[in-house]
């Protein structure tokens, strides 16, 4: 069986969460299968390996696992990117639109150079809000955005040709719906 069917087999689907009308697509079934859990890690870094990353920004909370994984793998920083209020120190925020409403993320005011390339990682890509969001707070560090990585896109929604316009970059995901 190939890597994308073994991930969308331990994909489970929530229905009416978080609000009525939404299928939420849990992605905690995999963290039961540590091979699989090595095989994604391999395959989300595989485009990046010769971009020299010094980061991987990755959005809670979903987007850490991965994310914290991939940074290991391309050896470089893991930058936590959370929700408004949640960070401990000073830090920069952007405002953003989810699918279903609004929210706001930061980054730590220490945790990025200028001049770096920072790659975005979430688990899920929808409207393309939150990387967005993501983005723009790495450019505002005066650093470059190396990629969008994801192992969920949700093709039917906006988030792939949002980042594209944006960004001038395809994102990279591993399954799309």
């Amino acid at each position: 069986m190939s890597l994308n069917h073994r991930i969308k087999s331990r994909i489970r689907d929530v229905e009416d969460f978080p609000k009525p009308g939404i299928v939420f697509k849990d992605i905690t079934p995999l963290l039961a299968d540590p091979g699989l859990i090595r095989e994604i890690i391999q395959a989300l870094a595989n485009p990046y390996r010769t971009k020299k990353i010094d980061a991987v920004a990755a959005v809670e909370a979903r987007g850490f696992i991965f994310g914290s994984l991939l940074s290991q793998e391309l050896d470089c920083s893991f930058i936590p990117v959370r929700k408004a209020g949640k960070l401990p120190f000073k830090s920069r925020k952007q405002q953003y639109s989810l699918e279903y409403g609004s929210a706001e993320i930061e980054i730590h005011i220490d945790a990025i150079e200028p001049g770096w390339r920072v790659l975005v990682h979430d688990d899920l890509l929808a409207t393309g809000g939150t990387a967005s969001a993501t983005g723009h707070l790495i450019k505002s560090f005066d650093a470059e955005v190396a990629g969008f990585s994801f192992l969920v896109n949700l093709s039917f929604l906006s988030g792939e040709k949002n980042l594209a316009a944006q960004f001038g970059m395809a994102p990279d995901f591993l399954i799309k719906y």
